[in-house]
């Protein structure tokens, strides 16, 4: 009969005299250790055989710790026979290293340990990957995470974000917050994704969807008259994948506040993320609070993206106006159409090579515009814009650079391009200022948007209050301005927020220019209406996302490399094999039936 691990466990306690308790870890191998009787645990990182011994690596969680087997130990043969990542208890003499031996780079690295006795706790098949191993496919990374966890540098992200989650406990709980948690399970809500269902088996034909965000329960909450609220709060949204989101679950450090102005919200998040990034990176720069604010629309004419990367010195001009009387022939179907000539001014561009400017104009054909001309400055004036320009136009460059790009067309066409252009450039060219972290507010977003079908609908938050409040109806739903902002770092949006509409009859206005009625905002927000009858402080808040800081924290270009155990691409998870089909027994009991595809 094959024995239980505990029994097992048990045995070896009893044979060996394993005391847990005595265990040494490799961050506490110092020179005080030499001559002193060790037990240390863990796994089989690595084995060096010298013939007449064999080295060994055991690693914990701490770090690495060598030992030394001689061949007359009884358990030589065993040992040279074991893989690597097998789970290992080791007793013996800890001694010092020769000098030609020590490794200053590690705690332990003045000591090794003589083996006395050795107990396999826990035998290693081949692995399916070595963990020194950099060409491995993420597919297999994921479909054995538990592995790779082991590996040095995604271990110390782990951890990393570990810390920082719980240096924003202590920054928000300083300042007087207090943490709640919400409920998981919950109604669907319009926070602009798709939903994960879960059906209900109590109430056949009834679904309950779990949270795209806590919105509502946050401001419930304020309502009930917690002055104060944060929670590290999971996520779910049913959306594709790419390098800065992952399908499934993401986590954000979730907080709201009553009583208090957008400027008071700013505030505390500047004070949160500089404590951050200068605590965990205080090898890179930082920008001190307070942090630059850019208008949404600005953003978008500077940069073409309300998501700028403040590290690339790089902005677009709208020189439309420079045109206007002596229109080139390139120009006039532009300014016909009420388009925009914008110009990007790049210093050092006079450098660059033919090959370059047809690179970035094919480009920019790929992005959907019509192309990119170009005019370099300095020592004289060349390119494909320069007999186009006058003498007026190439001055107000130089004022700039050496050298500049043309994008003319419909804004709402080349606005597409603007940022990747930029993006490209600064690649290209090697303008991005490495090594800091550039923050800034977007501000002043459009209350609404037009959608594909002429239908104003919001564009952010619908809960957001309308700068103005009630009077902001008299202006054209295209003019309103919301109380919404975002805060983005290194061109990474980090946090959305607001300041909520706290007053029903300008909620129920607002939706109203999005198409509901007052029975339709109640009925889908029925919480919401009913409470903000009884009295509803001014509030707003706001919600970092966690993995995104992490990611930034550790130099990550993919966000899944900061989770334990993230979903793959296509919203997948290799090693549990979800989602799965289940059995016709459960479809029964939640009143569904699975319909085959054809």
């Amino acid at each position: 009969m094959v024995k239980s691990n505990k029994s097992q466990i048990d045995e070896y306690i009893s044979e060996f005299n394993l005391d847990y308790n005595k265990r040494v870890l490799s961050s506490s191998m110092t020179k005080d250790k030499i001559n002193k009787n060790i037990s240390i645990s863990g796994w089989l990182a690595k084995k060096r055989d010298h013939g007449n011994m064999i080295f060994i690596d055991v690693r914990d969680h701490k770090g690495i710790i060598q030992c030394i087997i001689d061949k007359n130990h009884e358990k030589f043969e065993e040992i040279e026979k074991l893989n690597v990542e097998s789970v290992i208890w080791i007793n013996g003499l800890a001694t010092a290293r020769p000098k030609e031996s020590i490794n200053e780079k590690i705690d332990s690295g003045y000591i090794e340990i003589k083996v006395d006795s050795f107990v396999i706790l826990s035998k290693s098949e081949t692995l399916p990957f070595a963990l020194h191993q950099e060409d491995i496919g993420e597919e297999i990374r994921l479909k054995h995470r538990y592995i790779d966890l082991r590996r040095e540098d995604l271990k110390n992200r782990i951890i990393l974000r570990s810390n920082v989650i719980s240096e924003m406990r202590s920054a928000l709980e300083e300042k007087g917050f207090i943490e709640i948690h919400t409920p998981i399970l919950t109604s669907s809500s319009p926070e602009g994704a798709r939903d994960y269902l879960v059906p209900s088996r109590a109430n056949k034909g009834k679904f309950y969807a779990l949270p795209q965000a806590p919105q509502q329960f946050k401001q419930l909450l304020m309502v009930g008259g917690f002055n104060k609220y944060y929670q590290v709060a999971p996520c779910f949204r049913d959306e594709d994948s790419r390098a800065d989101r992952t399908p499934g679950a993401f986590y954000q450090l979730d907080l709201e506040m009553s009583f208090v102005s957008q400027e008071d919200i700013f505030e505390i998040m500047e004070g949160l993320l500089y404590r951050i990034f200068s605590k965990f990176r205080s090898d890179v720069f930082s920008s001190k609070p307070p942090f630059k604010r850019i208008k949404y629309q600005d953003s978008l004419m500077l940069y073409g993206t309300d998501k700028p990367d403040l590290r690339i010195d790089l902005q677009y001009l709208d020189f439309t106006e420079f045109f206007v009387e002596n229109t080139p022939k390139i120009f006039e179907q532009v300014l016909q159409d009420g388009g925009k000539i914008l110009c990007l001014p790049v210093n050092n561009l006079s450098s660059k090579s033919r090959k370059f400017f047809d690179g970035m104009n094919d480009f920019a054909r790929e992005l959907g515009a019509k192309g990119l001309g170009y005019i370099c400055l300095s020592p004289e004036k060349k390119g494909s814009m320069s007999k186009f320009l006058s003498d007026e136009v190439c001055n107000k460059i130089k004022e700039k650079a050496d050298g500049a790009f043309f994008l003319a067309g419909k804004f709402s066409e080349i606005v597409k391009c603007m940022d990747p252009i930029i993006k490209k450039i600064s690649k290209e060219m090697d303008l991005i200022k490495k090594d800091r972290y550039e923050f800034c507010w977007i501000i002043d977003y459009p209350m609404y948007e037009m959608d594909d079908n002429g239908k104003w609908d919001f564009s952010h938050n619908p809960f957001s209050m309308p700068q103005g409040g009630m009077s902001a109806f008299d202006l054209d739903p295209s003019e309103i301005k919301a109380y919404q902002y975002d805060i983005v770092c290194n061109g990474i949006e980090l946090s959305s927020g607001a300041i909520r509409n706290h007053d029903l009859d300008i909620m129920y206005k607002a939706f109203d220019v999005a198409g509901y009625t007052k029975s339709e905002v109640d009925e889908k927000f029925s919480a919401i209406t009913e409470a903000f009858k009884y009295g509803a402080p001014p509030h707003g808040g706001s919600a970092p996302g966690i993995d995104r800081i992490v990611m930034l924290l550790s130099d990550m270009q993919n966000i899944r490399e900061v989770i334990p155990f993230p979903l793959n691409q296509s919203g997948q998870d290799l090693m549990m094999n979800a989602p799965s089909e289940i059995e016709e027994s459960q479809l029964k009991d939640l009143g569904l039936q699975s319909i085959k595809e054809d």
